[in-house]
């Protein structure tokens, strides 16, 4: 499992995920964002992250990120690598296998898999995934692609294309990741 080396770069990666929900991160909007769970899905990979720090918060953390997970169905285990800019759209039944590696700002809709036994799936940057999609198992999801609604992803799906149905195949290679709004700029 990677941990976050200190609180300072957990932040970091906590205001990246806040602003993609198209708010201007500050202290106390996210605590204020905590407190009142305006938008559960922000606040579960609030405390997803959270409980990636070894520190003094880590049992309130890991309780938090346990808890939620229960109340809303969804399941990122603390081994999942993710990047900056995360965003859950309608969080429930999200399950994503503990192997994923999942790169930055990456949309990912409810009812979505990505994994199952083995090794999972490799999501690039600037990935749109739509509702109920099913991302199965050692797959490469390159960078500014799509996922449509209902997709079952069995091969590698190839950079700027969008790709759907049932095994996913490539519609078109012009909506280069136009699903991912309030894009967060590495160089912050």
């Amino acid at each position: 499992m990677t941990y976050y080396t200190n609180y300072k770069e957990c932040l970091d990666y906590i205001r990246s995920d806040y602003t993609r929900y198209g708010k201007i991160p500050s202290f106390l909007k996210i605590m204020s964002e905590i407190i009142l769970v305006r938008n559960h899905c922000f606040v579960y990979t609030f405390w997803w992250r959270m409980a990636k720090v070894r520190g003094f918060l880590s049992p309130i953390a890991r309780y938090k990120h346990w808890r939620m997970s229960k109340k809303y169905g969804i399941q990122i285990p603390l081994a999942v690598n993710i990047g900056y800019g995360f965003y859950i759209g309608h969080g429930v039944g999200v399950i994503i296998n503990p192997t994923a590696i999942i790169g930055n700002n990456v949309n990912i809709s409810q009812f979505t898999t990505i994994g199952a036994h083995g090794k999972a799936a490799e999501i690039g940057d600037n990935v749109y995934i739509g509702p109920s999609v099913c991302i199965v198992n050692n797959v490469k999801v390159s960078s500014n692609s799509s996922i449509g609604a209902g997709a079952v992803v069995i091969k590698d799906v190839p950079e700027n294309s969008t790709v759907a149905g049932v095994p996913a195949k490539v519609l078109n290679y012009d909506k280069l990741g136009m699903y991912i709004n309030n894009r967060w700029n590495l160089k912050n």
